[in-house]
């Protein structure tokens, strides 16, 4: 079954493909169907930029407690950062 879930935003960052390193415009954050994990649903995490064209492109297949604790320790990354009162 397929569930639609699919949220997306705008960031600001770069991620690196097989022809190396480019800009991320885009993030895209659903949980549906998975493609190689294996499992029958999955987190899909896609980060992209398809102004360079489809290879720049990054996408992750996580199981929900992966994605639980990647959410944890992202929170927990952002509050150090935060508490340094160092800017990008």
């Amino acid at each position: 079954m397929c569930t639609t879930i699919s949220e997306s935003l705008a960031v600001r960052g770069a991620g690196r493909g097989t022809s190396g390193w480019f800009p991320l415009a885009n993030a895209t954050v659903g949980f549906d169907h998975a493609s190689h994990t294996g499992a029958e649903h999955a987190l899909l995490l896609d980060f992209h930029n398809y102004d360079l064209g489809t290879g720049a492109r990054l996408a992750v297949e996580l199981d929900l407690a992966s994605g639980k604790a990647l959410v944890e320790k992202l929170t927990a990354a952002i509050a150090a950062a935060e508490a340094t009162g160092l800017r990008e």
